[in-house]
């Protein structure tokens, strides 16, 4: 038992990463809760929700509270966050300090209800970070000096691109269209084209196993199984990588016109400091095979994947987190509405 911990948090919509101050990141679990409607409990969360999902009988709802980066079912969140903070790698204590990492130009009611779930969870001091600069402290950016940093986050729910300069976000924008965006259009696809149903976990296999941006050197496939359209049978068929490409094209192409819009609302000096010190991806969708060739096509700036771009938003949080007084100023710091384009 200690008197006060210190945490920080990113509240994904695809996962759940906390990390605690002197140990590092103690957990990693799927944002996904199973609720039993007949009894009105949650029957598991994290990994066992999400080996339920899509999979669950009638009585059996296995969901996503946080959707697109923001709190969609208040009570099952504030369930999900208890079990979480609950965790046995966290020891008990009196005071609870909790840095949480939240997308872009959130609304005031937005911002509150992620405050509200920490504190109904059992925080006592909440403290919001935006995510672009969570990642940018994660990797490592100086984000202190006169010079901007562009950073990308592409998550499942959003993808959040801000240039960064002196310790705030001079400009930003949030997008709806990232990891699940990309799952829903195989999904689509597949439906449409090939005649085949299948869910959310079977896109996202075929994302992660053949998925790319550009044309590689290497041709992938990946067999996958469904319900035919057609007679409602069992059906098995083969996925190229080529097909997949083709499938995620659009998607790709809006989040790369929409940094462009960015880029062009942005002052022309730190343009020059973006074009110096590159484009900086981040979040699951940043390991998407070519995805850093193919902006750096369009955009003509050098572009890098982060290490560890996964777990690089909640490092930031954990930065933060291992030395509150330091870096008070970038917290909670909001002010007026950035340009959202």
């Amino acid at each position: 038992m200690i008197f006060k911990k210190h945490i920080g948090i990113d509240l994904g919509t695809s996962s759940t990463q906390l990390y605690l101050k002197g140990v590092g990141i103690v957990v990693d679990e799927p944002s996904i809760v199973a609720f039993n409607n007949l009894t009105n409990r949650v029957v598991a969360y994290g990994v066992e929700a999400k080996k339920m999902f899509s999979r669950t009988p009638s009585h059996i709802t296995a969901l996503r509270p946080i959707t697109n980066g923001v709190i969609a079912d208040f009570d099952i969140a504030k369930e999900m966050v208890q079990r979480i903070i609950k965790n046995k790698r966290l020891p008990w204590s009196w005071v609870t300090e909790t840095v949480v990492a939240v997308p872009t130009n959130l609304t005031e009611v937005e911002r509150k209800s992620v405050e509200d779930l920490l504190k109904e969870s059992g925080a006592n001091n909440v403290y919001l970070i935006e995510q672009p600069l969570a990642a940018a402290l994660g990797s490592r950016l100086e984000i202190n000096e006169p010079t901007a940093y562009l950073i990308v986050d592409v998550g499942a729910g959003t993808t959040d691109m801000a240039i960064i300069s002196m310790n705030g976000i001079v400009v930003s924008k949030r997008l709806k269209i990232a990891g699940d965006y990309l799952n829903n259009e195989i999904m689509k696809a597949v439906r449409e084209e090939l005649k085949l149903n299948i869910g959310e976990p079977t896109a996202e296999d075929i994302k992660i196993s053949v998925g790319s941006a550009i044309a590689l050197g290497e041709r992938l496939d990946i067999t996958i199984r469904g319900r035919d359209v057609s007679s409602g049978l069992p059906r098995e068929m083969t996925i190229k990588d080529n097909q997949a490409r083709f499938w995620i094209q659009r998607p790709l192409k809006l989040i790369i016109e929409s940094l462009k819009d960015l880029i062009e609302v942005a002052p022309p000096e730190l343009v020059g400091d973006v074009y110096k010190n590159g484009i900086h991806l981040c979040g699951g969708g940043g390991m998407l095979r070519g995805i850093d060739q193919m902006i750096e096509k369009d955009i003509g700036v050098k572009v890098r994947v982060v290490e560890e771009p996964l777990t690089c938003v909640v490092r930031g949080t954990g930065v933060v987190a291992e030395n509150l007084g330091n870096y008070r100023h970038l917290l909670n710091n909001f002010g007026k509405v950035r340009p959202e384009l």
